[in-house]
């Protein structure tokens, strides 16, 4: 199943913004502790980015991008 990943406008407490990823028409957020689902549409002024680019993002801030590989499968 495909993933799809997404960067969310920057903001004050995320200067490079949020990772997100959908996977299975499900919308997810990386957070301190893992993948969290996300209720409701994607966020405005979320675009989406490449795989490198998420890659990418993931060592900027920190990240071990093999978290893009664990985007959770829908129940």
């Amino acid at each position: 199943m495909d993933t799809r990943y997404l960067l969310t406008q920057a903001a004050m407490a995320f200067p490079r913004g949020r990772l997100l990823a959908v996977r299975g028409g499900r919308l997810h957020v990386l957070a301190p502790d893992g993948w969290d689902v996300v209720g409701g549409p994607r966020p405005d002024g979320a675009r989406p980015i490449s795989r490198e680019e998420a890659e990418d993002w993931c060592e900027h801030e920190g990240w071990d991008p093999a978290l893009l590989d664990r985007v959770p499968l829908p129940e």
